[in-house]
């Protein structure tokens, strides 16, 4: 059949245009123009009648058919149209037509041809242009929602309030202003480079998010501007950044012939002046990765001197012993150094000073000799023998076997079997057997939950604990400047202070098992 007024060359030509013009695929357009038809062949026919619409792909011949259910009865036929209005035959009606019909089958049946009013022909528009729409926000969702963490090259297309909204072809992102560096100073019409953060389907279109802050986006430069990177001759192992100041990236290549660290520098720098640039001056530390954590540390602090590295696997916790004129160099400017090898590695890191080092760890000796000879009534210089010799609680000295205490000097098998009798018996009615022995002064603190907040360290939480701030809400609870009238001479920069909060703010509010 014929619609008033376009013939099948017309329809076709139709869909072919717009196909063109909206980069829409053939077929999607040809099924929406399908849509709008059954439509505007409702609004003629009645609203009650099932209408399906077919446009021939080859001739643009269209073909509308009204749709009937078959249903057992003349009774389920009246319910049809009462209760859904959907249009029904009772099976012994429609089996006069088709013998072979069964319960639940649809008849077709064709319409005559129809003259497009103007009411109708104006709610075919709206269907096609809506239609249309909706196919071009599904194509641009589907574009891009596989690109997540790729870099996306765009126009600046407005600034608002600090954010941008970036033209990318047919579709619209937005940076917002957290997601920018804060060197960046860009005005409409400006190219701009960011990483795909997220897209998220909405009914308006996708939204899609771009950001310049996070750690991809350098990534993402360095494949850009290292062949070796992109071709996965090297690898990036770990990335730890503090947008628009600092980037510590470790890398490695499993070839020995490759340095990963120059290739990625470049010749006299330029591979990694083209990542700063790019970053508006952003410092960027490149690191050989190490599957070892000491000499991987050793790298990331670098140009700080160690002493010695202390690791607690256990808790995940590195102790960095350094000289006294190196501690600002590890710690680094408002703490930026320590804290991005922490993110790097993955590990708690708290660094010492040889002096308090030192102290600490007499600290400890005493402790443990003093509870030892309290505990199991022994003289002090074997306690001092079984605290040098690593033993730090009473349950590791009734858990050693004889042979092992008798590898001490000084000690044989009937000394040793004697303290680990002493030791069994004590653990027998005393708890505290298993804890590891720790001085006086930290015992309040020795499993305190302020130690879960990031960058606090032991001596900072005994402070607190000393001024009555014992849980990891109560510090959630401080601002700066109750943190510095709580503990005026911390020396922590306002930056520390501010992440020692936050991090309590978070643990609090957002997991409270943490607490």
């Amino acid at each position: 059949m014929a619609i008033a007024g376009f013939g099948g060359v017309e329809i076709l030509q139709i869909i072919d245009a717009v196909s063109r013009e909206k980069s829409i695929p053939r077929e999607s357009v040809t099924k929406a123009l399908e849509e709008a038809l059954k439509v505007a062949a409702r609004r003629k026919y009645g609203n009650e009648q099932q209408i399906r619409a077919e446009i021939d792909r080859k001739t643009g011949e269209i073909r509308l058919y009204k749709e009937i259910l078959v249903v057992a009865d003349q009774a389920e036929v009246d319910f049809q149209y009462t209760e859904e209005r959907i249009q029904a035959i009772a099976l012994e009606d429609a089996k006069s037509k088709d013998s072979n019909i069964s319960v639940g089958d649809i008849i077709c049946e064709s319409l005559p041809a129809m003259d497009i009013g103007r009411i109708a022909a104006q709610s075919a528009k709206q269907v096609i242009t809506s239609k249309i729409k909706e196919i071009e926000r599904e194509l641009q969702y589907e574009e891009f929602k596989d690109r997540i963490g790729e870099i996306i090259n765009g126009v600046v297309e407005k600034v608002e309030y600090g954010n941008l909204v970036v033209r990318l072809g047919s579709a619209e992102a937005i940076i917002k202003r957290d997601n920018l560096l804060r060197a960046d100073h860009y005005k409409q019409g400006d190219r701009i480079r960011a990483c795909l953060l997220e897209i998220n389907s909405q009914a308006r279109g996708p939204q899609i998010i771009l950001s310049r802050t996070t750690e991809r986006f350098v990534a993402m430069l360095f494949v850009q501007e290292v062949p070796e990177i992109y071709e996965n001759i090297i690898q990036i192992k770990a990335i730890s950044r503090d947008p628009g100041s600092r980037t510590k990236i470790a890398v490695y290549s499993s070839d020995p012939a490759i340095d990963a660290v120059g290739s990625c520098v470049g010749i006299r720098g330029a591979r990694v002046q083209a990542v700063i640039s790019e970053l508006k001056g952003e410092k960027i530390d490149i690191i050989q990765w190490s599957s070892d954590i000491g000499t991987l540390l050793v790298s990331t602090l670098a140009p700080a001197s160690i002493t010695k590295v202390l690791i607690d696997e256990e808790q995940r916790k590195i102790e960095i012993v350094v000289p006294e004129d190196q501690q600002s160099i590890a710690i680094g400017r408002q703490g930026q150094n320590v804290r991005l090898a922490s993110k790097l590695i993955g590990w708690r890191l708290d660094i010492l000073t040889e002096e308090k080092e030192t102290k600490r760890r007499q600290d400890e000796f005493n402790a443990i000799t003093q509870k030892f000879i309290e505990a199991l009534d022994l003289e002090e210089i074997l306690a001092q023998l079984l605290a040098s010799e690593g033993y730090n609680s009473i349950q590791s000295i009734c858990s050693a076997s004889v042979e092992e205490l008798s590898l001490i000097h000084g000690l044989d098998a009937e000394i040793a079997q004697e303290l680990i009798d002493r030791a069994a018996n004590y653990a027998k009615s005393n708890a505290d057997a298993v804890n590891i022995i720790i001085p006086s002064h930290l015992q309040d603190i020795a499993n305190s939950s302020l130690l879960r907040i990031k960058t606090m360290t032991s001596e900072l939480a005994q402070r607190l604990h000393n001024e009555g701030i014992d849980e990891v809400i109560d510090v959630a609870d401080l601002s700066r400047d109750d943190f510095k009238d709580i503990i005026p001479d911390s020396e922590l920069a306002d930056e520390m202070i501010d992440i020692i909060i936050m991090d309590a703010r978070k643990k609090s509010y957002f997991n409270k098992s943490n607490k």
